[in-house]
């Protein structure tokens, strides 16, 4: 009997994932079995769903992780505030108070308002002038007319003998050579005083040679006895405080014992941050007004300076320009100048104490500012010895210009303008200029 197959129709589907049955052993050889997929879904399905960490109801961990977090967010909402804050305190501008003039003054002296003491003109592009009285005649001493030129005059002179009408000697240099510290340019501030042995001793801001433009203080000493000089430099620089940014402004005073000093700014806006007067952004560098005593010899220090004053709130940038005198019940006067001498806020200042090295107390106004008498930036006052007049500068077009006022002190400290040789003073408004 013959036997016949049957042949089975052939249906093509796609094929199902094979069980571990169907794998080669070459393939699952050194492994052990594993479920296959649909075996490991139905596993899945099986297992209990997994919590979420933050599904509530919350448990302590979560809580502490949730408290984590919000303590970490209002952290950065702080730190966004506060460090734009902290940062523009401290690097950012100081408050500009150039302005200060412009705010009225509440029970302002009455003096402000006499015509009959107003300064007057004196000399023009003659700034921070120095003052000294010998033998009836007034003698002045300038700045360098001409800044950062090598054959201006380094220290001019004018001369008074009524403190109203004044005389430039023209083309005369009271300082004609220098020391070898110094470079022939921008030669500021100088003042003189009489030591002892009747010759002269003129202290003067000098720039320093290999040093930028930076100044130290310079000291001369007068050839004769004539307060025109000329003068004689030392060899090397009286005051030169790198650490401060170098010296400049010195003012020489005699105390009632014969003491020599000189004060003298602590030039420290020349290494401040920049903005006003390189000290308008923070942090702000201190700018100290410092007392040296000196040998009856004018040119020899005693010891180390110290700092008498120093920049506060209402200064700006700066304080500059010290000159001391003492009344005679024995109170000092320490007048000096605040903000930038390129502002309007430039000004004269005072402070008095009991004592020479301080503390000394601040006026409340400044002797002069803009706007007394149509002033513009009236500032590097010297007062007479007596305490009765005062030379300064002020804005006159693109120069500074002298001006020759009278100066009385109250006793309740205050210092005021007062009228200059009475009517005389209202009617001489015009300097002369002669060749020495």
């Amino acid at each position: 009997m013959e036997n016949k197959s049957t042949i089975l129709p052939v249906v093509t589907e796609k094929p199902l994932a094979p069980s571990i049955q169907s794998v080669p052993r070459s393939e699952t050889s050194g492994h052990t079995s594993q479920p296959s997929l649909e075996a490991k879904a139905v596993i899945i399905l099986e297992k209990e769903p997994k919590k979420r960490f933050f599904a509530r109801p919350w448990g302590p961990r979560q809580k502490v992780a949730v408290g984590a977090l919000g303590f970490v967010w209002i952290a950065l909402i702080a730190l966004t505030i506060a460090l734009p804050i902290y940062f523009t305190k401290t690097f950012g501008f100081a408050k500009d108070t150039d302005g200060y003039w412009q705010i009225p003054q509440p029970n302002e002296d009455s003096s402000y308002r006499s015509e009959a003491n107003r300064p007057v003109f004196a000399l023009m592009n003659f700034p921070d002038p120095g003052l000294i009285e010998h033998n009836g005649t007034w003698f002045a001493y300038g700045t360098n007319p001409r800044k950062r030129n090598a054959d201006t005059i380094h220290v001019p002179v004018a001369t008074s003998t009524n403190f109203v009408n004044w005389t430039l000697h023209e083309g005369y240099d009271a300082l004609p050579n220098l020391g070898g510290w110094e470079k022939k340019v921008n030669h500021w501030a100088p003042d003189v005083i009489q030591r002892d042995d009747g010759k002269f001793v003129m202290y003067y801001s000098g720039e320093v040679k290999n040093w930028g433009s930076f100044h130290c203080v310079g000291v001369a000493v007068s050839n004769g006895t004539d307060p025109l000089g000329p003068y004689i430099p030392e060899d090397k620089p009286l005051a030169c405080p790198h650490d401060l940014g170098g010296a400049i402004d010195p003012s020489p005073f005699r105390d009632a014992d014969g003491t020599l000093y000189v004060v003298y700014k602590g030039d420290g806006n020349s290494i401040g941050h920049g903005g006003n007067c390189n000290n308008g952004k923070k942090p702000i560098v201190s700018v100290p007004i410092l007392l040296q005593e000196l040998k009856s010899d004018g040119v020899t220090t005693v010891g180390k300076p110290k700092k008498i004053l120093d920049i506060d709130d209402t200064d700006g940038p700066l304080v500059e320009a010290p000159d001391l005198m003492r009344t005679d019940n024995g109170v000092y006067y320490l007048f000096f100048s605040s903000h930038c001498y390129t502002s309007l806020g430039y000004n004269v200042k005072y402070a008095h104490s009991t004592s020479i090295e301080g503390p000394y107390k601040r006026a409340d106004r400044p002797l002069l500012q803009t706007a007394d008498w149509d002033l513009l930036g009236p500032g590097g006052a010297t007062v007479s010895a007596d305490g009765k007049k005062i030379v300064f500068h002020a804005n006159c077009g693109s120069h500074r210009c002298m001006y020759a006022g009278a100066i009385d002190i109250k006793a309740d400290n205050t210092v005021v303008m007062s009228s200059l040789l009475g009517s005389e003073s209202l009617t001489s408004t015009n300097s002369t200029v002669s060749s020495r």
